[in-house]
């Protein structure tokens, strides 16, 4: 079996959410070894929790500029690190690891910025390294189907994309009680301007741009503060139009009472369907026109062999976030270990950030239209 890669962390110390889903997910498959970390920047919680993680002593780091420069100059240094901090964190942790010559995988968005993001890329390239980024839900078997249907030419001409990502978590105030996750959400200092749009909203973009190959060349947005006092969106509603005649429609929301983490998409052209839901993750309704609706199982009958790699159970045993996850992760590690790896990279992110920027646009111009910078 191939080595594993030699792994840190920059974020994600003891009871923080996102940074035990990406040890949970390199553990579900292997290939990484986490031997390094700046967890926190409480200097107590980050020794803790570098020593719960089975990290040496003297590899747990008080900040990620020295990290990246010790790590760099060992010989057993780390090959790659994520970063799993508040969104304001990224840019920097980023740039110090690329120009140390580490790979880097780091948490959506990118950066707070398009300019960023841009400058990253260019970082990257110049130092020949890797820049994933995780938008785990393109790892999910299902989805992947779904782009393939869809290159294949199923669905016909495509007509519309629809997309929505709704939660209710933040229909209180939360941020007010001490909550931690809704507080650094909602701060745009450390979320950036973008709140439900840059949190979960991009997440349902980047989904729909990923299974139909497109990028919107306009949008018309409305940002909403449902929530008195909040200084950030929590609800979002976008017009799309493709420029190739295809138009979108796009809804996140955080205050929408009922809803636990409902993303879905439907694609709909002049021959067939399609619809996906995150909270049903293994099956994807295929409509064709005149035609009964069919319900395509993961790992099912007539499941394309080329997909199977995704899937780790036989049918009807369910796989969901966690695995999509890993999906992303393996993926990465078959390229920093010489292959090829499917998984969303800075050009994707990048387009992410330009439909972020032009939806703040659209809605700061009254909800004009805004063209995405390309």
């Amino acid at each position: 079996m191939t080595d594993s890669i030699r792994w840190g962390m920059v974020g994600g110390g003891i009871n923080g959410f996102i940074g035990e889903v990406h040890r949970l997910a390199t553990r579900l498959d292997g290939g990484f070894s986490l031997v390094a970390g700046c967890f926190s920047s409480n200097d107590e919680r980050n020794r803790a929790s570098g020593a719960l993680f089975g990290v040496p002593e003297d590899r747990v780091y008080g900040d990620f500029a020295t990290m990246a420069r010790y790590e760099a100059a060992r010989i057993d240094g780390i090959q790659a690190v994520s970063i799993v901090t508040p969104n304001h964190l990224h840019f920097a942790a980023a740039r110090a690891f690329l120009e140390a010559g580490i790979d880097v995988i780091c948490d959506k968005p990118l950066s707070t910025t398009l300019s960023q993001a841009r400058d990253l890329e260019a970082i990257a390239r110049e130092n020949g390294r890797t820049l994933a980024v995780t938008y785990n839900y393109t790892g999910n078997a299902m989805i992947r189907l779904a782009r393939q249907i869809v290159a294949d030419g199923a669905l016909g001409t495509l007509r519309l994309v629809q997309v929505e990502y709704i939660q209710d978590w933040l229909t209180d105030n939360i941020e007010q009680m001490g909550q931690k996750q809704a507080q650094w959400r909602t701060d745009p200092q450390q979320a950036g301007r973008a709140g439900c749009l840059g949190d979960i909203g991009v997440h349902a973009y980047n989904l729909a741009s990923f299974v139909t190959g497109l990028q919107a060349e306009r949008v018309c947005a409305d940002l909403t503060r449902f929530v008195p006092g909040r200084q950030v969106d929590d609800n979002v509603q976008a017009t799309l139009d493709f420029g190739n005649g295809t138009r979108g429609a796009l809804w996140a929301s955080q205050v929408a009472v009922g809803s636990e983490n409902a993303l879905r998409l439907r694609l709909i052209g002049d021959k067939a369907s399609l619809s996906w839901e995150q909270e049903h993750p293994n099956q994807l309704q295929f409509t064709e026109h005149g035609s009964a609706r069919q319900i395509l199982s993961r790992n099912g009958a007539g499941f394309p062999p080329s997909l199977q790699h995704l899937c780790r159970v036989p049918a009807g045993h369910p796989e969901g976030y966690l695995e999509a996850f890993a999906n992303i992760y393996g993926e990465i590690r078959q390229q920093l270990q010489g292959g090829s790896g499917d998984f969303p990279d800075v050009g994707d992110a990048i387009n992410d950030l330009a439909f972020i920027e032009a939806c703040l646009a659209s809605d700061d111009n009254d909800n004009c239209w805004s063209a995405l910078e390309r």
